[in-house]
């Protein structure tokens, strides 16, 4: 599933008509623990036609769970969710954001960095879950010049070579074309300062990589160690809280592999659940925070709203 010309503009028109609404902006302290403090800044939402990642004909039971969650509309808005570590003298962001050119509903990060009283200079690391538009292209401000431009940038290897690749922008789905140039573009920004990195690799002290592909080929979730106790930084390898938790097998269209998302999905979902590991999730409810219960042959998302 991709986005099609007409979809597209449906989306532009709601994203449109839910600019002028209030900003859900927020930034907030989600945890301070052995001397780590983790907050969850909001970059906005975006809004998606619900077909997007249900397809033109959802599966049999997809309309009464989204309606259990009050989701009864055409259009789904997910929050977004970048995540803030700041710990000794490195203060790391987990994503950047959509910028200013994805859609007029996302891209406000510096809203939330001024709500917490921080200045883009003082973010040490950027670490990217994957690029795809929400996540990647905040890295650059209305100028064309880097966001953040004291910070160090680190990526999947297998992330970076897939976007890079100049292969990539005639073999992906035609609706993710802008994806692959937008990426392709801001990566080669990034060149000089960035640093791969591969699976179950300590990128930063506490910060190990987890390898969590199929939403794109190089997907990357992060478990931070808090203490005694640890949490998982998702990113898109849950991407929501209502059908990823409930039917966690079924195929969705956000996907870049659906196949491999799902099994990705399903193995990831029952590790945090087993270990009752908080997770933060980037198109999560509430700043994300929160545990992954079992409910009968699925899973619930349980929040943690501060």
């Amino acid at each position: 599933m991709f986005l099609t010309r007409r979809q597209t503009m449906r989306c532009g028109l709601a994203a449109g008509l839910s600019a002028a609404l209030p900003a859900r902006i927020w930034a907030q302290t989600t945890l301070q623990m052995g001397g780590v403090t983790l907050d969850t800044l909001s970059d906005g939402n975006l809004v998606l036609p619900k077909s997007f990642s249900l397809g033109d004909t959802p599966p049999q039971g997809a309309d009464e769970i989204l309606a259990r969650y009050g989701l009864t509309g055409d259009t789904l808005e997910p929050d977004c969710n970048v995540t803030l570590l700041r710990s000794g003298d490195r203060t790391v962001l987990f994503d950047v954001g959509a910028g200013q050119e994805f859609m007029p509903t996302a891209g406000k990060l510096l809203d939330a960095f001024d709500a917490l009283g921080l200045d883009p200079s003082e973010v040490t690391d950027v670490v990217f879950t994957h690029a795809h538009p929400d996540h990647l292209w905040g890295v650059l401000d209305d100028f064309g010049d880097l966001m953040f431009p004291d910070a160090a940038y680190h990526i999947g290897r297998a992330e970076w070579d897939y976007w890079t690749d100049p292969d990539t922008v005639s073999t992906i789905d035609a609706g993710r074309v802008t994806f692959a140039v937008g990426a392709k573009n801001r990566l080669a920004e990034l060149e000089a300062q960035i640093m791969l990195f591969d699976d179950d690799q300590e990128i930063l002290p506490g910060v190990a990589s987890r390898l969590t592909p199929g939403h794109t080929p190089g997907h990357m979730s992060f478990e931070v160690r808090m203490g005694d106790e640890s949490l998982m930084i998702v990113g898109d390898s849950i991407v929501n809280h209502h059908v990823a938790f409930e039917k966690p097998t079924w195929l969705s269209g956000s996907d870049q592999d659906a196949e491999l998302a799902a099994e990705t999905r399903v193995s990831l979902l029952n590790q945090l659940s087993d270990a009752q590991m908080r997770l933060i999730g980037f198109h999560l409810p509430g700043g994300g925070l929160g545990r992954a219960d079992r409910s009968g042959d699925g899973f619930v998302f349980v929040g943690e709203e501060q």
